[in-house]
């Protein structure tokens, strides 16, 4: 570092003489807004404060210890923000009822406008899976199949209920035509490894290279393996059409291989499930190298690191999780990381090279939405802004500053509901839901809702008085004309 860097307010007491007792959020400051990534790394401080506001959203399984409104009230309090529900398990009754105890515990919240926290419900799809068939004696038996041995993995529906240690039944008829020898074939979720010793029409031997007792109707992978199977099965379709009926907010969309997975659940979602967002799942080899196809097809990813660890080598997941990540905040598109994740993975985020290389990489735009989101998240830095509080009718404008990882909260407030609960696929984005009548007069109606996004943001502790601001908003109604940005000190 030069001589004249140590001018330079990079210390947390001279940031604070010269940006007077506003309030704002103080972890890892100085490390923020180094110029360099080296100077970064050199300012970082173990004893800097948490933030006050998450920017992160947490999305929750609900299952039966956790389905009653009692328990769903603690978790909306304790922070959940998206309610998933798994259908692999559970029959429509059973998911039906989960989703008006959700609706439920969520509207317990809304006789206080200030503490409503919207959640978004999500339907998580089974999708196309390979299974084993049942063992010899009943669906309660098992088998233990010994390492170094050799078996038939056979296809042959004679089969379907007689599997024991000498002949595996798999529900996949072209099983033979897509694995080779020298392939493996994982069963249980990679608890059991058989390798591809010799290939036959209807079967293949194999060799049992990781033993282990095996039960009924256990899942298969075939690593590196393309698996011709539909994107959707009749259940898959029976499911989505219940989630439209049911208005769920999100889909996560499993196993997706190809953009023509994600085409084929729009049409099944059809003209009544239009909004409902797709987040697709990537769980293996061929929507790793499709990710691209996938990614403009669909509304968000999920990386879903555990079944990927089983398709792929897993000392390569991390490769795949940090191109894919990296090609959503590119796309500004919403990104979930799913199993495993270290909590101190955010805690000392380079904002100013983010929103600098974020800014690089777009290509420039004409779109008025687009300009003054850049305008808005470089003024949030120049001010250190303690949040940006934007009008949003369908939430596009939240989701664009989101792409560009200001370090300011983003305080959403719309009218639409369901609105309010897709925001939380967006990184930083507090959504907040305005009930009030229209205002005749636009701008009156302009200035009571961004009151009440300030409002929500000093009962929640993001906000404090003579706090820094920046206001986003249209010059008309509708969605599609957010090009106003205005600076305001909270009173």
């Amino acid at each position: 570092m030069d001589a004249g860097a140590g001018n330079q307010p990079h210390n947390m007491a001279a940031l604070t003489q010269e940006l007077g007792t506003a309030f704002f959020q103080r972890q890892q400051l100085p490390a923020s807004m180094a110029d360099t990534f080296l100077e970064h790394l050199c300012l970082l401080d173990i004893d800097s404060e948490p933030i006050t506001a998450r920017s992160t959203s947490i999305v929750c399984t609900i299952g039966p210890a956790s389905q009653s409104v009692q328990m769903l009230r603690e978790m909306i309090k304790a922070g959940m923000n998206i309610a998933r529900l798994n259908f692999s398990h559970g029959s429509h009754e059973y998911h039906a009822k989960s989703i008006a105890n959700i609706r439920e515990a969520t509207q317990s919240f809304a006789t206080n406008p200030l503490f409503y926290r919207p959640v978004a419900i999500a339907l998580d799809t089974k999708g196309p899976e390979i299974r084993t068939g049942l063992i010899k004696g009943g669906e309660d038996k098992e088998v233990e199949l010994v390492k170094g041995s050799h078996l038939i993995v056979t296809t042959d529906p004679a089969f379907r209920e007689k599997c024991d240690s000498h002949t595996i039944w798999m529900d996949y008829a072209n099983l033979p035509k897509v694995v080779n020898v020298g392939g493996r074939i994982f069963i249980d979720d990679g608890l059991i490894s058989l390798l591809v010793k010799e290939l036959r029409p209807n079967s293949c031997v194999v060799e049992v290279e990781n033993g282990g007792m095996l039960c009924s109707r256990k899942g298969v992978n075939l690593p590196g393996a393309k698996v011709d199977l539909p994107a959707l099965s009749q259940q898959d379709k029976r499911d989505l059409e219940f989630g439209v009926e049911q208005g769920v907010d999100i889909v996560f969309a499993s196993f997706i291989r190809k953009a023509g997975d994600v085409a084929a659940i729009r049409q099944v979602l059809g003209e009544r499930g239009r909004n409902i967002k797709i987040i697709s799942k990537i769980e293996n080899h061929e929507g790793v190298k499709r990710f691209d196809e996938i990614l403009e097809a669909s509304d968000g990813i999920m990386v879903a690191r555990g079944d990927l660890g089983i398709e792929i080598p897993a000392e390569k997941v991390f490769l795949a999780q940090k191109m894919m990540i990296g090609r959503c905040n590119r796309a500004g598109k919403p990104v979930i990381c799913a199993t495993q994740i270290a909590r101190e993975a955010e805690a000392a985020m380079y904002h100013q090279q983010l929103f600098q290389e974020l800014r690089r990489l777009t290509p420039l735009s004409q779109d008025p939405t687009e300009v003054t989101a850049i305008g808005a998240v470089e003024a949030s830095f120049k001010c250190c802004a303690a949040a940006i509080i934007v009008l949003t009718t369908s939430g596009r404008s939240a989701q664009i500053l989101s792409r560009y990882r200001p370090r300011a909260l983003i305080i959403a407030v719309t009218r639409n509901e369901q609105v309010a609960r897709q925001t939380h696929l967006s990184r930083g984005v507090f959504p907040v839901m305005w009930h009030g009548a229209k205002q005749d007069v636009w701008a009156e109606d302009v200035d009571r809702r961004v009151q009440f996004g300030i409002e929500m943001g000093r009962v929640r502790g993001f906000l404090h008085s003579e706090d820094v601001v920046i206001i986003v908003t249209g010059w008309r109604p509708g969605a599609g004309f957010t090009n106003i940005m205005r600076v305001q000190q909270v009173p």
